[in-house]
């Protein structure tokens, strides 16, 4: 009952009839939105930078008011001065804060695929081409209420990180980014809004304790079966030869018996190990497809670290077994965009 309820509240229209404010600013945003043409790299001019007064600025305006309207009645000469002083120190300050912003430039770096869940760091990068440096420029995701503040030293660049935490694995649309700054009196907000092209892939937040791998399957020379125990370790170990991979080292066995002992690197290439959809069964429940492509992100991230020659398949997907950072990445692409 109650979350039927939430799910009416949650309808277009009776959201812009209980919330009209909130409506109306989602729908212009929106709007403003999609007429932006999305690009990596932006420079600031006087097309997409705004500028208004802030809070502060407006209780200027209102105590400037009140200076005239007491100077005229009482006929205060000192009073005319601190008031067309004043107006000309807001008014210098308004062309000197949309100076401080026109003629930046704004670039997005690509950004690393993320797991869902995980903090993902949006790194833009501000250059400025002019003689001057430019004070006080604040950068944050369109609707956020954390800021990341930054000066940008003349004929020079600096580099901003942004937060943003995706929830959901697939490839995702970055939210837009805001730049502005309010110097230097703070009187007036002079801003920018910044669509990006730059799309974020987002991997499956791995399984936490995922259980044994599944059993191999006979490789390409028919050989007997991988033989995994619960930690991960298959049987086939030999004396540690100079050149071997430091990843197939046996840390433990050596701190154990103080020799150095390796993977058999010519036994794991004998066997395929298949990390199979079918084969990471969970219970029933309408996140089962989630909690399965979970536990096949675990178990790619456990092969890899165990420099394991592993292969993924899905439902109409099949990669070719493969070990090393790009079978990795292609694997959790796979599961990522299934």
């Amino acid at each position: 009952m109650l979350l039927a309820f939430r799910k009416r509240l949650a309808h277009p229209l009776l959201h812009a009839l209980l919330h009209p404010v909130q409506w109306a600013r989602e729908r212009l945003a929106r709007f403003w939105l999609q007429r932006l043409t999305p690009r990596d790299r932006v420079q600031l001019t006087q097309r997409n930078v705004y500028i208004l007064p802030t809070r502060p600025g407006v209780m200027l305006a209102l105590t400037l008011v009140v200076l005239l309207l007491a100077s005229i009645n009482f006929q205060l000469n000192l009073g005319y001065v601190l008031t067309f002083l004043l107006t000309g120190c807001a008014l210098v300050s308004m062309h000197v804060a949309h100076a401080n912003l026109r003629g930046l430039e704004l670039q997005l770096l690509a950004p690393q695929p993320q797991f869902a869940g995980s903090n993902a760091l949006l790194t833009v990068r501000l250059l400025n081409a002019r003689k001057s440096p430019r004070w006080g420029i604040a950068l944050a995701l369109m609707g956020s209420a954390h800021w990341s503040w930054t000066d940008v030293a003349a004929q020079g660049s600096t580099e901003v990180q942004i937060a943003f935490r995706p929830q959901r694995r697939g490839l995702h649309a970055l939210p837009a980014i805001t730049a502005e700054t309010r110097f230097p009196l703070g009187t007036f907000r002079v801003w920018t809004v910044w669509r990006v092209a730059t799309q974020l892939l987002v991997y499956p937040a791995p399984e936490v304790h995922a259980p044994p791998f599944p059993a191999g399957e006979p490789g390409a020379h028919g050989a007997q079966q991988q033989r995994l125990h619960n930690s991960g370790e298959y049987d086939g170990v030999r004396q540690y030869r100079r050149g071997d991979p430091l990843k197939l080292v046996l840390w433990k066995k050596a701190a154990k018996s103080d020799t150095l002992v390796s993977r058999d690197a010519q036994q794991a290439q004998q066997f395929a190990l298949w990390l199979d959809y079918s084969a990471a069964s969970v219970a029933h429940s309408a996140q089962a497809r989630e909690q399965r492509l979970a536990r096949l992100c675990a178990w790619v991230l456990r092969a890899d670290q165990l420099g394991l020659h592993y292969g993924l398949r899905l439902p109409g997907v099949e990669i070719a077994p493969g070990s090393g950072d790009a079978q990795r990445r292609a694997c959790l692409q796979a599961l990522a965009l299934f």
